[in-house]
């Protein structure tokens, strides 16, 4: 439990322990920005680090006076770890993926992760590779899906590129020019949760019409 806890304030204060770990790492901070968002979208089990909320706190950190983040050089780091992500989830998902559908597997790796992405994917086409960006879990697995689905790389590594771009300038611009605001500043974790629940909201809205759909269908 108290894991756990110290995981959650670490979500919530972003802010705070991005200070921190700037003063401690310098611009070594870069390299654990990339590994982070290039782990949340590039491996299937590591879809709980935190994307949107991390790339708003950087955005935001990059704003302080003296900060030894400079927004230009985060942004290409950050939209680079998110294209090679995705690019490595692709492959993964292109050369194992129909394994994973073929048996039941642990909650990470849980099949109804990959079907509701699956689905997600049937929907909206190619353009899931940008829209997914925005929801977490199905950021995580939708490259994978596109990967079992054949994809041509030529196809999906420009829905990959366009969606990196938006998603990292999106949340660090926000960050950034938001970060001087009074709410921002004494709010910061309420803005945090916000980002998470605005976030998940698609991807909750559409398992719960996916239930009512299959409700319908059975009666």
């Amino acid at each position: 439990m108290e894991l756990i806890g110290q995981i959650i304030d670490i979500f919530l204060h972003l802010d705070v322990h991005l200070n921190a770990l700037a003063a401690y790492m310098g611009v070594w901070l870069y390299v654990l920005l990339f590994a982070v968002v290039f782990c949340e979208t590039g491996l299937v089990v590591t879809p709980f680090l935190p994307g949107d909320s991390l790339i708003f706190a950087v955005g935001a950190l990059a704003s302080v006076e003296g900060s030894v983040i400079e927004l230009p050089y985060a942004i290409i780091i950050l939209v680079v770890a998110a294209v090679l992500g995705d690019g490595v989830n692709f492959e993964i998902g292109k050369y194992i993926g129909p394994k994973i559908f073929s048996k039941d597997t642990g909650f990470w790796l849980n099949k109804k992760h990959l079907i509701s992405a699956h689905n997600f994917y049937e929907k909206y086409g190619g353009k899931t590779i940008i829209l997914a960006r925005f929801i977490p879990i199905i950021r995580t697995f939708a490259p994978f899906v596109a990967g079992i689905g054949k994809m041509t790389y030529l196809h999906f590594a420009v829905y990959n590129v366009i969606g990196a771009v938006i998603w990292v300038l999106l949340f660090a611009l926000s960050g950034y020019y938001f970060a001087a605001t009074p709410l921002v500043q004494n709010h910061f974790h309420y803005v945090i949760v916000a980002i998470i629940i605005i976030s998940v909201m698609p991807a909750v809205y559409e398992f719960v019409k996916a239930k009512l759909d299959a409700k319908k269908e059975n009666k």
